[in-house]
């Protein structure tokens, strides 16, 4: 009765998201440039190509930099973070993918201490290196892969899990919760013994034109973007519009809301209740200045947006 209640509702949601007058281009830092540079210097180098999105937003348009060079190396695109996706969407996704060209698709969680698609990626990026011709490479023993995508979506976790798979060995990358952690092209980092195989490890980068401001902000939700270019506050609004549009409410029982909501300001205001998030401030009457305690929508939206990131919101595929 509740969730019919619920739905019910729905039709007092937004249908779309105002994005006014928003711009993507201040988003996206230049200094990607420099990065951009050295992994196209370095893609002669190696016999594969490993691209990581986030499972969430499976569909983020290719960079162009690669797009001649996925044409002649083999490609495989790992969709990490799956523990965070909505399982019921992957048959879509993977019959979409494949109906634009990628064949050779893994669903990861990186951050699992075991993960069985995680060891299936050495024997069957072997596979397919063997398949082609290595261009300029034919004398080489090792296999070396290029590991690409935009920021924070696991690089360097995948890596880790390889190393921890394949050589029982812990980190080689540093790993954090926010984008930009590896800022430069690195050396070559082992991950295999047998085929010896090795991995080179590379900043985050866009393409150079995001296509659409919806596109930036699934980008942004996901983390992949620092959220004071994007601002929380916009950030968490959005984040509100996308789980009434895919009807994940999980968020009215963690911030005992009773109901779903279609006003950012209205969750906000309870999330930061039941947090108790409030701050003091001044205020100016007819006689003189009192002090009133408010409620923080800041550190709310900050708690909403980091609930969703973690998975505490549910599994959300955002495409």
């Amino acid at each position: 009765m509740r969730l019919q209640n619920i739905l019910r509702n729905a039709s007092k949601f937004r249908d779309v998201f105002d994005f006014g007058e928003r711009q993507v281009t201040h988003w996206f830092p230049g200094h990607m440039a420099k990065g951009m540079k050295q992994m196209k210097a370095n893609l002669k180098k190696v016999d594969c190509i490993l691209e990581i999105h986030d499972a969430r937003i499976s569909f983020i348009e290719q960079n162009p930099l690669f797009q001649q060079s996925l044409a002649i190396r083999p490609h495989l695109l790992v969709l990490n973070k799956m523990d965070l996706a909505d399982p019921s969407c992957k048959q879509r996704v993977l019959k979409q993918l494949r109906e634009s060209g990628v064949r050779n698709v893994l669903f990861t969680d990186c951050l699992r201490q075991t993960d069985e698609n995680v060891k299936k990626i050495v024997p069957l990026v072997a596979e397919l290196i063997d398949s082609r011709p290595r261009y300029h490479r034919e004398e080489e023993m090792s296999y070396c892969l290029m590991v690409i995508g935009v920021p924070n979506v696991g690089k360097s976790s995948l890596i880790n899990a390889l190393r921890r798979t394949n050589l029982k060995k812990g980190k080689a990358s540093k790993v954090g919760g926010e984008p930009g952690i590896t800022k430069a092209v690195l050396t070559k980092i082992q991950v295999c013994e047998r085929p010896p195989m090795f991995l080179v490890d590379t900043p985050g980068v866009f393409p150079p034109a995001i296509e659409n401001v919806e596109t930036g902000m699934k980008l942004a939700l996901c983390g992949t973007i620092l959220d004071h270019l994007v601002g929380e506050d916009v950030i968490a609004d959005y984040l509100l519009y996308s789980l009434n549009r895919l009807e994940k409410f999980s968020y009215v029982d963690r911030y005992d809301l009773g109901e779903p909501s279609d006003d950012i300001q209205h969750v906000l205001k309870r999330i930061a209740v039941k947090l108790g998030k409030t701050q003091r401030v001044k205020a100016i009457t007819g006689v003189g200045d009192i002090t009133i305690t408010m409620p923080n929508y800041s550190a709310a939206a900050y708690d909403f947006i980091r609930a969703f990131r973690k998975g505490d919101l549910g599994r959300v595929t955002l495409d």
